[in-house]
């Protein structure tokens, strides 16, 4: 056991308890945020298509309205800059007053802004925008500060065996939050469509919108305030983790009978343990400190480094499915559906990619590993995604002819696949394992922060690259871009930085929290000896496959 007799026992129960039902039930109520998350970050591509027709379309045009470029920026990006200053707050408070006593409040906050943002006001383009934008971006704050809690939590409640699952399975919840996003919008797109029957835009271009249309983007979007306003009352009831009683606020009484209580077994506490560790320099410094710097700098530039670089990938990607769909010839061109059945089409789409690709890839993550280790998937994930973008960006026009789409789609897949099953699931594991418990909820913040600065850069930087270099092939209202094809490339060549930058990421497969962290270590020597006495063994020991 690491530091041996030095591990308080109450850390030592946590680190070999058994699976139990308590893992489970953490899991879905930590996981709740990024459904929530995951949920509204995908439904609002459905939406944005029924926006622009609803509030965009100029009569007598030959296509329906689309957002213009900096509505459309807005739309998407306001809830990313709100997760990113969410992240950094958030974060830095769940260090300073504990991991569950901020907890309700994210989630409050994201609860009242969902329900908020399908309320936006007014009958004109700018007021339902304008303030649509205002309540995403207090979503996209709450949502942000369930980035590092949740990870925390559920890395402070679990053991060594299986954290890496535990962890990875509370981030898979974004999976069934973009499947039941498209499935919600499956549902209610059939089901206005049914009820108000409206002709194609070419064939009627007023009565193909229906004044009904705009209670269907309200719904989808209000309709992701469910499932989080369910578990409220189970995240309050969770009691704070032991790792930040006993190690941040000192308090070995309660820590050991909170986790009585959880782990169902007698728990000693040992209050002179914890005032002893409290001494010790290496459990004293601040994140802006030298001793920092030299024990875990290059750790948090290699999570925050190699998570921006996934980002900018993923996102980019992900926002654009629609604009990819209608490329090769997935969806028909806007003028020959009405409003609804657009929204519809769209939403079939990503339904189908999610199953295929994306949904699978987290579980595998979940499934392997605590198997192959972190390290190693974040590696291979990123270079499968650099070998897919470089084969879809290279032949590109060899993919836009209509007998090859179905590989195109393949490939496509594939390539979330292994951003799942690789660097998505890995970059928020990681920074919640290997930094101290004091900096843990703050470092976390930081890596997620700069991997939503990479979502800015991808969102933002994708929309207006990927436009085609001819006019008559771009959307109205864009500058000249540099094209999908180039834009492929600029994003294999991400992935690529990425798998380099993953070199600075420690391995924290089957360690306990403190060794990670180097929390209970004797003195510089000891821990010398310790580290080298680590390698020897992990250098004996094969690795499973």
């Amino acid at each position: 056991m690491a530091g041996g007799g030095d591990q308080l026992g109450v850390l030592t129960a946590l680190d070999a308890a058994k699976t139990q039902w308590y893992h489970f039930t953490a899991i879905v109520i930590a996981g709740m945020g990024f459904f929530t998350d995951a949920y509204d970050l995908f439904s609002i591509a459905n939406v944005t298509k029924l926006l622009g027709r609803i509030y965009y379309t100029h009569e007598g045009a030959p296509k329906p309205g689309t957002l213009p470029p900096n509505v459309s920026c807005a739309v998407n990006g306001v809830a990313l800059c709100g997760t990113l200053a969410g992240q950094l707050f958030f974060g830095w408070l769940g260090d300073k007053l504990g991991r569950k006593k901020v907890y309700g409040v994210t989630l409050a906050l994201m609860v009242v802004s969902s329900l908020a943002s399908g309320l936006s006001f007014g009958k004109s383009a700018k007021g339902v925008i304008s303030t649509l934008c205002f309540f995403r971006f207090w979503l996209g704050f709450g949502i942000g500060g369930d980035y590092p809690l949740s990870a925390t939590i559920m890395s402070e409640y679990a053991n060594k065996k299986t954290r890496g699952a535990f962890i990875a399975a509370v981030f898979a919840m974004q999976g069934f939050g973009i499947l039941v996003g498209g499935i919600v919008s499956l549902i209610v797109s059939t089901a206005f469509d049914h009820a108000y029957k409206a002709p194609p835009y070419n064939v009627d271009p007023k009565a193909s919108l229906v004044p009904e249309a705009d209670y269907v983007w309200r719904i989808i979007l209000m309709f992701g305030a469910v499932p989080a306003a369910l578990t409220y009352y189970w995240r309050m009831k969770m009691p704070e983790t032991a790792r930040y009683t006993a190690l941040v606020a000192r308090n070995a009484k309660q820590a050991a009978q909170d986790m009585s209580k959880v782990l169902q077994v007698e728990i000693v506490a040992e209050q002179e343990k914890v005032d002893a560790m409290a001494v010790k320099d290496n459990n004293s410094f601040g994140l802006f400190t030298r001793e920092f710097a030299r024990r875990h700098g290059l750790h948090l530039l290699g999570t925050t480094t190699t998570w921006f670089l996934l980002d900018i990938a993923y996102y980019s990607s992900n926002l654009f499915q629609k604009d990819i769909y209608t490329s090769i010839g997935w969806l028909p061109p806007a003028a020959k559906m009405n409003a609804i059945h657009e929204v519809y089409r769209v939403a079939r789409a990503q339904t189908l990619i999610a199953l295929c690709g994306t949904v699978p890839g987290y579980w595998f993550t979940v499934a392997f590993i605590d198997y192959l280790g972190r390290f190693f998937i974040q590696l291979m994930g990123f270079f499968f995604m650099t070998v897919f973008m470089f084969a879809l960006a290279i032949p590109y026009h060899h993919w836009t002819q209509k007998e090859h789409r179905i590989g195109f789609l393949v490939m496509y897949s594939l390539t979330f696949f292994f951003a799942n099953f690789g660097p998505n699931a890995t970059t928020f594991v990681v920074p919640a394992e290997i930094f101290p418990a004091r900096l843990r909820s703050t470092c976390h913040g930081i890596s997620s922060a700069a991997g939503k600065a990479g979502a800015i850069v991808g969102a933002f930087g994708f929309l207006y690259a990927s436009q085609s270099k001819d006019p008559s092939k771009r959307d109205a209202g864009y500058p000249a871009g540099i094209g999908m094809k180039d834009t492929l490339i600029l994003l294999a060549v991400c992935n690529c930085l990425g798998m380099f930058f993953t070199l600075l990421v420690p391995e924290s497969k089957g360690k306990s929290l403190e060794e990670l962290s180097g929390e209970n270590e004797e003195d510089e020597e000891a821990a010398e000896i310790t580290t080298s006495e680590q390698h020897q063994t992990a250098s004996s020991r094969t690795v499973p496959v």
